[in-house]
C-alpha cells in the first residue's frame, strides 16, 4: 500500500489492439470523474515516457474513443532498458524517473503484451509505481483468462475462414489460411473451431506434411474436394521446430557477450529461413494429394478496426478495475481478466512468461473429436 495518488499517466504499447482506447476511456472517466484525480496520456509508448511527450487526458479528449480501432494515444516497441539512441542502445529508466518525478506522475499504467510486462517490471524494480493491463490478440500473457484484442482478432479471422470455405469449395481446393500467433495458437486454434476449418496447425503442436496429407486424402475419400487449413503463423513441422528449439537452447545457455549475440543472430537466421513456410507447406500439398494450393495471409487486417462489444466490455471493466487499485496504493501488479471479474497478479510472476496452449487443452480435445486434423 502507499499513499493515495494525485496524478496519474497512462499508456499504450507493443502492436496495437482493438479495445486499447475503450480501456483508456473506461480507467480515465473512473480516475477523473468517480476519484477526482488527473490523468495524462504518454504519447508513442515507451518512446513517450522517455521523451516526455503527453497530453492531457480529461472527459473532451476520452469522448467517443469507445467504438475507435487502435489507440489515441500511439505506440512503439521501444524497450526502456535498451533504448536506441543513434547508434547505441542505453538504460533509460533513470530518466523516466526524473520525468515522472518533474511530471508529479504518482503511478503509471501500462497497456500491452509479454514486451510491455518486461519493461513494466523495469520500471517496478527502479521504485515506480506501475500496473499492467493485458493486451494482445494473442492471448498469450501469462496470469490472464483473455486479453482485449482477442475476441476482436477471433471474430475477423473466423469471418475470413467463412469466407474461404466457399472459394475453396467452388474451386476444389486446399486454401492455407494463415493467422497470427507466433508462439502461441490460441488465436488460430479459436477461430479455426470457429470457422470450421478441416486442419488447424498450431506452434505448440509441430506437424508433418504426411499427417496432414493423409486427413486430406481421406476427406477425398468420403467425397469433399477441398480442404481449409487455418495455420497459426509460428506452427512450423518437426524438423523447423527441432532446428529452432536448439537455436533458442544456444541463446540461452549462451554467457552474455560476444557468444550470446552470435546465438541470437543465428537464431535470427534460422527464423528467417522459416519465413515462408506457408508457401513452402502449401506446394507440398499441392505434389501430395493433386489439389491446387492456395494461400491467404491475413496480418495486420486481425488487428484493425472496430472492437467487437466482447473487447469493449473487457477493456472498459479492467480499465474501471485498475483505478481501484491505483486509489488502493496497489502496485506492481497485472490487473487480470478472472472470470467476469480481475484480479491482481504480481508482476513479477508476469514478466518474461508465455501462456501457451496446452496440448491437452479442452479446445484441442473439441477439436479432435470433431474430426479436425491437428497435423501431428
Amino acid at each position: 500500500m502507499g499513499k493515495k495518488p494525485r496524478r496519474v499517466g497512462i499508456l499504450t504499447a507493443g502492436g496495437d489492439a482493438p479495445g486499447l482506447n475503450a480501456v483508456i476511456r473506461g480507467f480515465g472517466k473512473t480516475i477523473i470523474n468517480h476519484y477526482g484525480m488527473e490523468l495524462i496520456g504518454f504519447n508513442d509508448g515507451i518512446t513517450g515516457l522517455v521523451e516526455k511527450r503527453y497530453v492531457n487526458l480529461d472527459g473532451k479528449a476520452l469522448s467517443g474513443i469507445l467504438t475507435r480501432g487502435g489507440t489515441i494515444l500511439g505506440t512503439s516497441r521501444d524497450k526502456v532498458n535498451r533504448y536506441t539512441v543513434g547508434s547505441t542502445t542505453k538504460n533509460m529508466v533513470p530518466v523516466v524517473k526524473e520525468n515522472l518525478d518533474e511530471l508529479g506522475v504518482d503511478a503509471l499504467v501500462l497497456l500491452g503484451g509479454g514486451g510491455t510486462a518486461k519493461n513494466a517490471k523495469q520500471l517496478m524494480d527502479a521504485g515506480i509505481n506501475v500496473i499492467l493491463l493485458p493486451k494482445t490478440i494473442d492471448n498469450d500473457i501469462w496470469g490472464t483468462d483473455t486479453s482485449f484484442g482477442f475476441a476482436t482478432a477471433m471474430e475477423v479471422a473466423t469471418e475470413a475462414i467463412d469466407r474461404l470455405h466457399s472459394t475453396a469449395h467452388s474451386h476444389h481446393r486446399i486454401i492455407l489460411t494463415e493467422i497470427m500467433g507466433h508462439r502461441a495458437g490460441w488465436l488460430c486454434l479459436g477461430a479455426g473451431i470457429a470457422g470450421g476449418a478441416d486442419i488447424i496447425l498450431l506452434p505448440e503442436i509441430p506437424y508433418s506434411v504426411e499427417s496432414i496429407t493423409a486427413t486430406i486424402k481421406k476427406r477425398i475419400s468420403h467425397g469433399s474436394t477441398f480442404s481449409v487449413v487455418a495455420i497459426a503463423e509460428g506452427a512450423r513441422d518437426t524438423v523447423d521446430t527441432a532446428n529452432t528449439q536448439a537455436a533458442l537452447d544456444l541463446v540461452n545457455s549462451a554467457p552474455e557477450g560476444d557468444a550470446r549475440r552470435a546465438a541470437k543472430a543465428h537464431l535470427a537466421a534460422v527464423e528467417d529461413s522459416q519465413r515462408e513456410h506457408t508457401f513452402k507447406l502449401a506446394r507440398e500439398l499441392e505434389a501430395s494429394t493433386g489439389l491446387e494450393s492456395r494461400v491467404s495471409i491475413l496480418g495486420y487486417i486481425q488487428r484493425g478496426g472496430t472492437p467487437v462489444s466482447e473487447d469493449r466490455l473487457l477493456g472498459t471493466r479492467l480499465g474501471s478495475a485498475t483505478a481501484d487499485h491505483v486509489v488502493r496504493g496497489e502496485f506492481g501488479i497485472l490487473v487480470a481478466a478472472r472470470g467476469q471479474g480481475t484480479e491482481p497478479v504480481p508482476l513479477d510472476d508476469v514478466a518474461g512468461k508465455l501462456k501457451l496452449v496446452p496440448t491437452n487443452h479442452h479446445w484441442i480435445e473439441t477439436a479432435r473429436k470433431i474430426g479436425t486434423g491437428l497435423g501431428d
